[in-house]
Parts: C-alpha cells; sequence; structure tokens
C-alpha cells in the first residue's frame, strides 16, 4: 500500500468516525450559568431565558409519542406538577426537539392541541426542531428535566424521578426529584440531589 491510498483510507476512516459520533452534547454544569437560548414557543413567538430574569425556570424536554412521557402525562403527574408550580410562580417551559418526520414532531397548532387535549399547564412550549435548544442544554431524552434559579445559575439536571421505568404505577412509589428541588430552591436550601440521571426516549437529532 503507497502512501497516498493510506492517506485516502485514514481520510475516509475519519470522516466515517465523525458521521458515527454525532452532534456533541456538551452539558452544562449545575451551579454554572445556564445557557442562553432564544425560540419561537407554540404561539408563534419569540422567547428567551432572559425574558424571566429573576424567576425560577423549569426546563422540560417532551415528545408525545414517548411511552415514558406518556407515564407522566397519561397519569397526570406532569401536569399537577406543572400546577403546583405555576401557580406558584415559576416559569415551566415544555421543549419539543424532535425534527420533522421524526417521533414527537409538533408544529405550534399541534402543540397546542397536546397541551389543551392532556390539561397541561405550562408557562410556554418550545419548538425547537433544529435542536438549537437542546445542544445547549446536553438534553439527552424525554422528559430530560433542568431548574434554573432566579440568578441564573443551574440548580438541577436530570430524571423527573428516581423510577426508570414506562410504568405509571411506580409514580407513587417515586422520588420526584424536581418536586424536591423546586420545594427546596422556595425554601432557600441547597438543592439536595442537583444531578440525577435521566431516563426516557432518546431526543431525535438532526444531522
Amino acid at each position: 500500500m503507497n502512501r497516498r491510498t493510506f492517506a485516502t483510507m485514514f481520510a475516509s476512516s475519519a470522516a466515517v468516525l465523525l458521521l458515527a459520533v454525532g452532534p456533541s452534547h456538551a452539558e452544562p454544569k449545575v451551579g454554572t450559568p445556564a445557557p442562553a437560548f432564544s425560540a419561537v414557543n407554540s404561539e408563534g413567538k419569540t422567547v428567551r431565558l432572559s425574558d424571566f430574569s429573576g424567576k425560577t425556570i423549569v426546563l422540560e424536554w417532551t415528545n408525545d409519542g414517548c411511552p415514558y412521557v406518556r407515564k407522566h402525562y397519561g397519569s397526570g403527574n406532569m401536569q399537577s406538577l406543572q400546577k403546583k408550580w405555576t401557580d406558584q410562580g415559576v416559569v415551566w417551559l415544555s421543549v419539543i426537539s424532535s425534527p420533522p418526520g421524526e417521533q414527537g414532531f409538533a408544529d405550534g397548532a399541534r402543540a397546542n392541541s397536546l397541551t389543551a387535549e392532556r390539561k397541561a399547564s405550562p408557562t410556554a412550549v418550545l419548538l425547537d426542531p433544529k435542536q438549537q435548544v437542546a445542544r445547549a442544554y446536553g438534553a439527552t431524552v424525554t422528559p430530560h428535566m433542568y431548574i434554573i434559579k432566579p440568578d441564573g445559575t443551574l440548580a438541577y439536571a436530570g430524571g423527573i424521578d428516581d423510577k426508570a421505568t414506562a410504568r405509571p404505577a411506580d409514580i407513587k412509589d417515586a422520588k420526584n426529584f424536581v418536586d424536591e428541588a423546586l420545594a427546596e430552591l422556595k425554601a432557600g436550601k441547597p438543592v439536595s440531589n442537583p444531578a440525577t440521571r435521566a431516563y426516557g426516549c432518546t431526543v431525535k437529532y438532526s444531522s
């Protein structure tokens, strides 16, 4: 094998490796500033993280076709959590990052229909079909949950609870990390479980 042939094979192998790796997810660390973003919501309005400066914010990655998401919406668990905390001034942003043609994709009309059908109570539903917000946060699954403190730092990143199943029956015995973290922040306490393992369906990243 001559040097030119080897170089060509090496370059081709490197290209295949890069395609196999896919998009990188540089998840921000708890305690550091939450990544800024802007996204269009289901009403067609541009929403920026800075719009909610001084407030506690929850980011919830969602995909209505995912059985893990259905576990929490079908049981009413997610809606109850949304209502409990938005009633107390928390901003709750549900993020749909599925691209067109993939499970969970929704345009504004579909997102609004889902909110009404499920009697959900997010502050807004953000449409992220190019995964710009998902990439900024390193979101990997649905539901992947993040909490941002009023000072703009990330307070929590991980799963909604400690029962990594799609069975609604497991909710009653689960430790809800999001509810716990929000209660601790409201009481002025540090979050006792700031980073946990997120579980669910893979976020569909486009190339």
